[in-house]
């Protein structure tokens, strides 16, 4: 019997992996939408920055290439998407630390990064891991520090909403569509909290967020 994998595979079957770059690059404004993500975090030259979920490094990449002096790291669940990234940053001639790990239990110290990135993973989770991951993001940010999400929101016209059908059934994105990711990011305690710009794709609408730790307690 085939071991049941604990998470979800990008584009949800592990078979459809390999062509997860191709098909993104095809059918999916990702460099618009990671390049307005990594715009929107004015990263420093001296900041250590964290990509959650890296998936194939695609980010990962634009953010070191954006901020050739921060450094860079990027964590994955998943050994074989994992591979696709490292050899994606041994092409580029970066440095770039890369790890398994997961989301939920990050394997880094408290306030270690200035800018967390979450992009196109928290619709994958569970209600419950959803909100690990983004307790544990506040955790490993420095006071002050900032989370930046992009991933499925709350569609807001019928066509939208159409594929959202689609999306519900096969992936975790019940509370995106209901729109309250939000919500979730505020309640660990991130603040302010702000939707930033939204694009329609065929894998439904996707919102980006800027959210900022406080610097000291309740500020």
């Amino acid at each position: 019997m085939k071991k049941r994998l604990s998470y979800i595979p990008a584009f949800h079957f592990r078979w459809l992996t390999r062509w997860y770059d191709p098909m993104m690059q095809q059918f999916f404004p990702e460099e618009a939408i990671k390049n307005a993500l990594i715009h929107q975090a004015n990263i420093q030259p001296d900041q250590v920055i964290l990509d959650v979920g890296c998936g194939t490094g695609t980010l990962t990449l634009l953010i070191k290439q954006a901020q050739p002096d921060a450094s860079v790291y990027g964590i994955d669940i998943d050994p074989l998407i994992l591979d696709i990234a490292r050899k994606k940053v041994e092409q580029a001639k970066q440095t770039i630390a890369l790890q398994i790990g997961t989301a939920t239990c990050l394997p880094y110290p408290d306030k270690s990064f200035d800018r967390v990135f979450a992009s196109l993973i928290l619709h994958h989770l569970t209600k419950q891991d959803k909100q690990r991951v983004l307790g544990e993001a506040f955790r490993v940010l420095k006071p002050g520090g900032e989370l930046h999400v992009a991933d499925i929101c709350k569609p807001n016209d019928s066509i939208m909403w159409l594929i959202s059908l689609i999306v519900r059934w096969v992936e975790e994105a019940h509370d995106n569509i209901l729109g309250l990711l939000p919500l979730f990011v505020t309640n660990v305690g991130f603040h302010p909290v702000e939707e930033t710009a939204r694009y329609r794709t065929v894998f439904g609408p996707i919102a980006l967020y800027r959210a900022c730790k406080p610097k000291r307690d309740g500020l």
